[in-house]
């Protein structure tokens, strides 16, 4: 690795995404090989050059997305003497499907602010520990419109009636344990994006955000019943105390130790 290469890179343990990769180069060049998932780029500064199945192309730091499809040989250099800073997600193949290979080696860049700011949503996301279901959710809407651009038109949604309710339902009995999008999605026989657009039309809020509240609402009880933070935030469903004080507060304005100290602990002295 290049002395000027600065690298961040982790497995976020959210299904679909094999690696999220985060790096800033100078004068590093990717020598021609290949990957066997799909490569998600978004550049933050500078501009790249790259060969696609001996094809040239670039992509510079602006509301574009590059797509580089699994088994193509590719390589990628920096476009400017400052270098470049990029962020990347590698999806497995069966995120985007392999039939779409050959559309994505015809046109691997798309000039899509919309795509752009989802792709961002999701790094954002897959940053912060113990958002499975905001990550899950936003990475459906980057691959529905991926696939869209690769030419994959969507199906007609077929929700039978309650479908919203019933998805309620399921968060609610599983508000500490939580719900991949995937798992419910199986439940309830439809398709992701479709139940989270009828959960979010049905009751005005994304289901991510809705089983937030309730495990604010149930740390909130156990915070008035003695509970320190850091018992309350694993009992509530949250990852760590960090976690919950970071919701809580968004929520409720004081952190969870304020609010506990603030409160009338019920049966005590």
């Amino acid at each position: 690795m290049a002395h000027d290469a600065r690298v961040t890179a982790w497995r976020p343990g959210v299904g679909g995404v094999r690696e999220v990769f985060h790096a800033s180069f100078v004068d590093h060049a990717y020598p021609t090989h290949t990957h066997d998932a799909w490569t998600v780029l978004i550049l933050d500064d500078g501009a790249i050059r790259y060969d696609l199945d001996r094809r040239h192309h670039g992509a510079a730091a602006d509301r574009s997305v590059t797509l580089l499809p699994p088994h193509v040989a590719h390589d990628g250099r920096s476009a400017r003497p400052s270098g470049f800073r990029k962020r990347v997600l590698y999806l497995e193949p069966e995120v985007l499907g392999t039939e779409l290979i050959g559309a994505a080696v015809d046109t691997p860049t798309f000039a899509d602010p919309v795509l752009r700011t989802r792709v961002h949503q999701v790094h954002h996301v897959l940053g912060s520990p113990g958002e499975t279901l905001e990550a899950q959710t936003r990475l459906a809407f980057v691959r529905e419109r991926l696939r869209f651009h690769l030419g994959a038109r969507p199906g007609t949604p077929d929700l039978r009636p309650g479908v919203a309710d019933d998805l309620r339902d399921l968060l609610d009995e599983h508000v500490v344990d939580g719900l991949t999008l995937d798992r419910a999605a199986a439940m309830l026989g439809a398709h992701p994006t479709h139940l989270v657009r009828a959960f979010t039309g049905r009751f005005g809020l994304p289901p991510h955000a809705y089983l937030t509240g309730r495990r604010v609402d149930a740390a909130r009880r156990l915070l008035l019943s003695g509970s320190p933070p850091s018992e309350a935030a694993v009992a509530a469903g949250f990852y760590d105390q960090a976690h919950l004080s970071r919701h809580f507060t968004r929520y409720l304005g004081v952190p969870p130790g304020r609010y506990r100290a603030g409160g009338i602990v019920v049966g005590r002295r």
